[in-house]
């Protein structure tokens, strides 16, 4: 009986023994909620990103970064923000959750960020922010879009979701804009398997997303609760339940110690895809900016079928066939039913978006990877793909 062959999973994080033996002091603690681990995280992370402690948050997800930081930044409902069709549903969700509008701006089809002559296009006299998002760990065009919001008075919230090592003209992104929200996911370059961090540039804002983050009160669990004695709160907004665990940051403490070779383990897989597939008839990432630090989170193919010979679907069924996982990131988010019933929205409307979405796959890519892991992915597209 022949031993069936491993399903490689897509994103698969590297887990090594210090973050298993920190979770498991953290238990033994009896402390899991938000605690002593939490504040070393966000003091780490802080460093790490070169602003002060009282710059960051941590909180439980990106999403809830993204959120808060809109309500701290005092945007008033109904304001429009302007962000790209090219994304995850957590970007357009959490404006609309902050009570206002998204307006898509269509992406460069080279870079698959968002296109700074289309945010220019889409701004009016209701538009009040701007949401660029860090795509697959590529920067921005930050020098750009922060000179559109200097003209128009506009908030810059940066969504850095895939890019937590990623550098822009060597400055790390989620300085630029007023707000930069991190994302700690389980597929992410740094993983706490749920989790995410607010960095603001005003310190009294993100004192003020702090406190929305966990029920608008004054203090949270561990001063109530520490060996100082008990600490009364007040409740001084309503807010949210957002805060990180103890037992997420202990895993985040080793992740983040390791951040910058598990960034030069996936530098080393994305030359090996580049190298091996430079001559199929499928689109690669285009070549990173020199003058940036690409976060190398997902390494994306775009499938033609007129030139790879099959659909983006068909692939995606083959990969997996041959037990081999692969992502899509994204369809675009005018293809979804409940953005088009509640806007009006057609994807032809931002067509460099729509393509790339309709063709877009993401291969394995992670520190966790073998060579023979990777060399599996390798062997994998080229038999599915003949040149």
């Amino acid at each position: 009986m022949e031993t069936e062959v491993p399903f490689l999973t897509f994103g698969a994080p590297q887990i090594g023994e210090a973050e298993i033996a920190e979770v498991e002091a953290c238990l033994r603690s009896g402390w899991l909620g938000t605690g002593p681990r939490v504040a070393q995280f966000e003091r780490d992370f802080a460093d790490f990103r070169g602003v002060r402690p009282s710059q960051v948050a941590a909180v439980n997800s990106c999403t809830a970064a993204l959120h808060v930081s809109m309500l701290a930044a005092w945007l008033e409902p109904g304001s429009e923000v302007i962000t790209t069709p090219l994304t995850f549903c957590a970007t357009v969700n959490a404006i609309i959750h902050a009570g206002l509008v998204p307006v898509l701006a269509d992406v460069d089809p080279v870079t698959q960020n968002i296109d700074p002559a289309a945010i220019e296009a889409a701004i009016t006299s209701r538009t009040r922010a701007i949401l660029p998002v860090h795509f697959a760990g590529r920067p921005c065009d930050m020098n750009q879009i922060m000179a559109i919001a200097a003209r128009h008075d506009l908030v810059v919230i940066e969504d850095c979701a895939h890019a937590v090592e990623a550098e822009y003209r060597g400055r790390p992104l989620g300085t630029f804009g007023d707000f930069g929200c991190f994302s700690f996911y389980v597929t992410k370059n740094v993983a706490t398997g749920e989790g995410g961090m607010i960095l603001g540039r005003n310190e009294e804002q993100v004192a003020r997303a702090r406190v929305l983050a966990l029920h608008g009160m004054s203090k949270d669990a561990w001063h109530r609760f520490g060996d100082k004695g008990y600490r009364h709160y007040q409740v001084l907004e309503c807010g949210f339940k957002y805060n990180m665990m103890d037992v997420q940051a202990a895993i985040g403490l080793h992740q983040l110690v390791r951040v910058n070779q598990n960034w030069h383990r996936r530098e080393e897989i994305w030359r090996r895809y580049d190298e091996a597939f430079s001559t199929m008839p499928i689109s690669l990432p285009a070549p990173a900016d020199p003058q940036t630090r690409h976060g190398r989170h997902l390494y994306i193919v775009l499938i033609d079928r007129e030139r790879a010979g099959m659909t983006r679907d068909e692939f995606l069924d083959r990969m997996n066939a041959m037990r081999i996982g692969t992502g899509v990131h994204y369809q675009s988010i005018p293809e979804h039913p409940y953005y088009q019933q509640r806007f009006g929205w057609l994807p032809e409307r931002w067509p460099h978006a729509m393509r790339i979405g309709r063709e877009t796959v993401s291969l394995p890519l992670s520190p966790a990877m073998s060579d023979g892991d990777v060399n599996r992915v390798i062997d994998a597209v080229r038999a599915i793909i003949r040149t």
